[in-house]
């Protein structure tokens, strides 16, 4: 499995997740360099996520949304996407927007409109609002760090019925600032950047929830003390009982006390489900992409251990990555953050100096979040970590969230049906 491939949430102006994109490029190119012609050629025949996309399904990369994907003219001339096995409307090709178009592709473009196939242009095409190619597009996308993009931009915004996608806004202030009355999409870092000034008072609830964050990261603690934190906090125990009656430890004869959920669990258990539960619970008040992000990166973390040699600090790793947006979730600084939660100083040194063993591992995923794959080969090089390596662990961690948002909406259908009232008054 030889494929460097990421999905990039595109945002609404409410900062809701509307599609992603897939970045893919394969990983027998490094560095941006091919080895041969014939090799050249076969990957501008082959889309080298696309196999990748028709094993797992589209969900694991962008859930119930619209997933863009690069093509290209000869692609779509020798038969993409109609030989894969996806719901049309789910599917976004994505075209250069300096593409040569000829009578074949023109037609080809109109089958698939036709099919239910969304088309996208990823830049403004040459010859302007006089482009064939424009009335097909259902997105155009423009960088907004283009020295033309604010031409671009309003040209986009007078034809109507094209939707326009802002690519690489920098910053929350960028994005504020193109979003107002905007019915675009938006996409880049300006969801994720560090919080560097500034504090936020924690409300009660998370207050108890990092408490308890911070007693179950202890070698040992008494899980009395445990149920006692949880027993007060509704949200806390209404998913610990989830966990326990519906979830992969599901038992014949229903929980119904706090103290027996976690005899039942024991430490080890109660640690893993409150390190995602409560994680999962701070960010609720922040963008989804966030929750999704965190638990990604941890997962993908976690799988790299053995990979850098680190395998003796695989859960370090995963809350490595569980914390990296901590700053974000809690609205303060990354030290004032981590002040809150109890770390091992390992964990601390990784995420504020960006130092240390376990930061190697993290710098090379916000690499490969960005899809900056010629830095991501660097990074592999020098680390001796082979792509399949890298690409087995990253496909894992996002079947494993896949499979972490299936197992909480069938913890609270099931919670929805035994307990209607209690359920609804915990959304």
């Amino acid at each position: 499995m030889k494929v460097f491939i990421v999905s990039v949430p595109l945002f609404d102006a409410r900062m809701a997740v509307q599609a992603y994109r897939l970045r893919d490029r394969s990983g027998e190119t490094t560095m941006g360099l091919a080895s041969g012609d014939f090799r050249r050629v076969s990957e501008s025949l082959l889309s080298p996520g696309l196999d990748l996309i028709e094993q797992m399904g589209v969900e694991p990369f962008a859930l119930d949304k619209p997933l863009f994907v690069n093509a290209n003219a000869l692609q779509l001339l020798t038969g993409f996407p109609l030989h894969i096995d996806l719901e049309p409307r789910r599917l976004v090709c994505t075209l250069p927007g300096d593409t040569n178009i000829t009578a074949n592709l023109l037609s080809r473009c109109r089958m698939l409109k036709e099919r239910g196939y969304l088309i996208a242009l990823d830049g403004f095409p040459p010859d302007g609002l006089a482009s064939r190619l424009l009335p097909l597009a259902d997105y155009i996308i423009l960088n907004c760090q283009d020295s033309y993009f604010d031409t671009w931009y309003r040209l986009a915004e007078k034809l109507g019925s094209v939707r326009v996608v802002v690519d690489a806004v920098p910053d929350r202030a960028t994005f504020d600032r193109l979003s107002v009355g905007s019915n675009a999409l938006f996409s880049g870092d300006f969801y994720n950047r560090p919080i560097t000034a500034g504090t936020s008072r924690l409300s009660p609830v998370k207050m108890n929830a990092l408490q308890l964050l911070n007693m179950v990261n202890t070698e040992d603690f008494e899980l009395q003390d445990i149920a006692r934190i949880i027993e007060r906090d509704p949200y806390l125990t209404i998913s610990l009982l989830r966990f326990i009656n519906n979830g992969p430890l599901r038992r014949r004869n229903k929980v119904e006390s706090i103290m027996s959920a976690v005899a039942i669990l024991g430490q080890r258990e109660v640690r893993r489900w409150a390190t995602v539960a409560i994680s999962v619970g701070l960010a609720e008040d922040r963008p989804g992409e966030i929750t999704k992000l965190s638990l990604v990166r941890a997962k993908f973390a976690e799988n790299l251990a053995r990979a850098f040699g680190l395998g003796v600090f695989s859960h370090h790793l995963f809350m490595v990555g569980l914390f990296s947006l901590l700053d974000i979730i809690l609205e303060k600084p990354m030290a004032e953050a981590l002040a809150e939660v109890a770390v091992d100083n390992r964990v601390r040194q990784a995420l504020l100096d960006r130092t240390g063993e376990l930061a190697q591992v993290m710098e090379l995923i916000y690499v490969y979040e960005r899809a900056d794959w010629d830095a991501v080969s660097f990074m592999l090089i020098r680390a001796g970590v082979t792509v399949d390596q890298l690409s087995a662990a990253f496909v894992d961690a996002m079947g494993w969230y896949h499979d972490l948002l299936h197992s909480i909406d069938e913890e609270e259908a099931a919670a929805e049906a035994d307990h209607p009232a209690v359920s609804a008054g915990a959304k």
